[in-house]
């Protein structure tokens, strides 16, 4: 199984979802483009927050495809490390394990000239959209959801990142027919121990994807 996990905006909780799904999983986990904070990167945070168990061993973290130095739009980091993200020379680790894609901000996050975040997506992903919970939410999820609709990406499920608000996550699983995975509360921390908490809570709604 190849899932794509992206979010309504930046800052919304992809990577802690991303390293819930991998450790429910014991998956391989793959940032393709890494946009800033290259020495403690979203491969780096999410391989600190996986339980290091004789199972999880066999999980490997594949290198980005484009490592850029600046946290900014990717086409705009590309340009000031002086290339241009080209989709070709985005190529998809091979392995027989399940794996987790993570991408970049939301999903019109632009590449370059043409491309955006949304255009990695491939047909054999299973998407899943992380959507936090703050004023608007509701309207930025929806428009992810349409958005990935329109290119006729169905939407896998959804996670929510923040403490419980019920008339938000009805509706939006009302108007998207979404499913549901899980929530991810505003934890005051996340380790190893909390990670490993979430993923047993998700792990059967993952593998019914």
């Amino acid at each position: 199984m190849k899932l794509f996990i992206t979010g309504i905006g930046t800052d919304v909780g992809k990577t802690v979802a991303s390293a819930i799904v991998v450790e429910a999983l014991q998956a391989d986990y793959w940032k393709p483009i890494q946009a800033g904070d290259l020495d403690f990167s979203d491969t780096h945070k999410v391989k600190s927050l996986i339980c290091h168990t004789e199972r999880s061993r066999s999980a490997k973290f594949h290198p980005n495809a484009y490592a850029l130095n600046t946290p900014a739009s990717p086409h705009y980091a590309a340009q000031l490390d002086g290339i241009v993200v080209d989709l070709k020379k985005i190529r998809e680790p091979k392995t027989d394990n399940h794996l987790v894609i993570e991408g970049a901000g939301g999903i019109l996050v632009p590449l370059n000239d043409s491309d955006c975040i949304i255009d990695l997506i491939q047909k054999d992903y299973k998407v899943i959209v992380v959507s936090r919970h703050y004023l608007g939410s509701i309207n930025h999820t929806l428009l992810t959801i349409e958005a990935l609709k329109s290119r006729k990406i169905s939407v896998a499920g959804i996670i929510f990142s923040g403490d419980e608000n019920k008339a938000t996550e009805e509706i939006i699983l009302k108007k998207s027919g979404s499913k549901f995975i899980g929530r991810i509360e505003n934890e005051p921390y996340f380790d190893q121990n909390v990670i490993r908490y979430y993923a047993d809570k998700f792990r059967d709604n993952l593998l019914n994807l």
